[in-house]
């Protein structure tokens, strides 16, 4: 009886080498398609709790909600994110890494200080401005206080790594001569400071009197870079 048996296994094995041979590939099929839904529903997700977040401020959305508008279970959200905490860090992340990114990028261009920065204005308007981008960064603006672990995260993520590529960017112009002091160097703030008024206004103000943010970007801009120099 152990002969036959030894013989079974035996026959066994070649055959089941060459039977299995394109079942990788179908697993590997199957589980791309399952990757694909899951992050489908990730975005789902993340576009919900925009929306969410947006209409109710952090502190009222309820992920109950969030389920609901992205048409998937609560606990789905579970499978992606811990909590509402971890899904707004996320949203933060997945929003605005990319323009950080190509503003980081930026402050390596070898081009003048005033070309530069009439670029970043161009980009603030139509990637941040123009877009629901802005609803994360006045999110912030108005719960950053109450949610102090959200704001951390946030100056980690976006301002931190912005106000270090923008002071490289001025730094660079003053040892170039574009830029007579370093105030701008030593405080960039100061160049982005309209982008952080614009958004304010259009949150409580815009319906009354609609603010053209790019001409007062370009124009403060006119003011601190007088022909390329700081005035």
């Amino acid at each position: 009886m152990a002969k036959p048996a030894t013989k079974r296994i035996s026959d066994r094995r070649p055959n089941a080498g060459l039977g299995n041979a394109p079942q990788p590939a179908a697993a590997s099929g199957r589980g791309g398609a399952r990757a694909k839904r899951s992050a489908e529903r990730r975005d789902a997700i993340l576009a919900a709790a925009l929306e969410e977040f947006s209409a109710s401020g952090f502190a009222a959305a309820r992920l109950d909600d969030v389920a609901r508008r992205a048409g998937v279970a609560k606990g789905t959200i579970y499978l992606h994110f811990a909590d509402k905490e971890a899904l707004f860090q996320e949203l933060i992340r997945h929003e605005l890494s990319p323009i950080v990114g190509i503003l980081e990028q930026a402050a390596h261009t070898d081009v003048p200080v005033d070309v530069i920065v009439h670029r970043l204005i161009e980009m603030f308007v139509s990637q941040v401005y123009d877009t629901h981008r802005k609803d994360v960064i006045r999110l912030i603006i108005t719960e950053g206080a109450r949610f102090p672990k959200l704001a951390e995260f946030y100056y980690r993520e976006v301002l931190a790594r912005v106000t270090k590529a923008m002071r490289e960017v001025m730094r660079r112009g003053v040892e170039r001569g574009e830029i007579k002091h370093d105030a701008l160097a030593r405080f960039p703030q100061l160049l982005v400071a309209p982008a952080i008024l614009a958004l304010i206004w259009n949150g409580l103000f815009d319906k009354f009197e609609p603010l053209d943010v790019r001409a007062l970007m370009r124009a403060h801009c006119d003011l601190i870079l007088q022909n390329g120099r700081a005035a």
